[in-house]
């Protein structure tokens, strides 16, 4: 007998914990849902993370609901698995969360006072490095910085991490002088033709690219998605001029494109 759905007048939350558990339950669930692990969960979580991020920089509100509701079911998913596996429930997760916000935040809920954003920034790290020591996991500074961020992202944690520790550069100029020192040993590597050595290179100077967006406070990843975004823009400038001329990129030659993505360029330069 199919399970019956659970009220519409119950509470949001409740309802959404009460459907998991449904399509969780051995006797009558959801095949897929059943199925499904810690691990085979997680590649979906980051990419409903990913997708909220996109609602967002559309501007498309509708869409950041929607979003938002597929980013905490994963959430519900995973402590449903926890619950199951006896590790902890929803519950907890909604605590732990809670408290940490308390305790991370003594400038609202206690007696502390900052002169300002950039030293309650620093009060912030000061309090995450106390919780880490208290929790007595992290044999090196690094060791806790999740190896599965964004590789742009978690270098930019690593090196503002090693920071704190006084190891980094003291300004924008020797960022930059090492960038053009890493790129000038990469161009060394492909002028050899050692392909397994230029791709270290490759990644070295990918890293200093992170350490760069660092020091100018600007995150790697939006940086990347902005050009990601323009590049498709621009790039459909180009096929629909060109389909507008009964052709297409691949009956076009590299300088016709090279010229309609200049005209798009310029097109943008003009709208701005």
């Amino acid at each position: 007998m199919p399970h019956q759905p659970p009220s519409p007048h119950t509470p949001p939350l409740d309802r959404l914990l009460e459907i998991m558990a449904r399509l969780r339950d051995p006797d009558g669930g959801c095949p897929w849902d059943r199925a499904q692990t810690l691990a085979t969960v997680a590649p979906y979580t980051v990419e409903e993370a990913y997708e909220v991020v996109d609602a967002i920089e559309r501007g498309d509100l509708g869409d950041l609901k929607e979003e938002l509701g597929d980013l905490l079911l994963q959430v519900v998913f995973h402590a449903r698995i926890a619950q199951e596996m006896g590790a902890f429930a929803f519950d907890d997760v909604a605590a732990a969360i809670a408290d940490k916000m308390v305790r991370r935040h003594p400038h609202v809920f206690a007696t502390a006072r900052y002169a300002d954003a950039a030293e309650q920034t620093n009060a912030w790290e000061t309090l995450k490095a106390a919780e880490r020591a208290a929790k007595n996991r992290a044999a090196s500074l690094l060791d806790d910085v999740p190896a599965g961020l964004p590789g742009l992202t978690r270098a930019v944690k690593l090196t503002k991490r090693a920071a704190r520790a006084g190891f980094d550069w003291s300004d924008v100029g020797q960022v930059m002088a090492k960038l053009r020192e890493e790129i000038e040993e990469l161009q060394a590597e492909i002028d050899a033709g050692n392909l397994s050595k230029a791709r270290a290179e490759l990644g070295d100077v990918l890293f200093v690219c992170a350490n760069l967006a660092r020091k100018l406070d600007v995150d790697p990843e939006d940086a990347l998605r902005a050009t990601n975004a323009k590049f498709t823009r621009r790039f459909a400038y180009i096929e629909q001029t060109l389909a507008e001329r009964g052709s297409n990129p691949e009956a076009s030659t590299l300088e016709e494109m090279d010229a309609l993505w200049d005209e798009a360029k310029a097109l943008e330069r003009k709208a701005i």
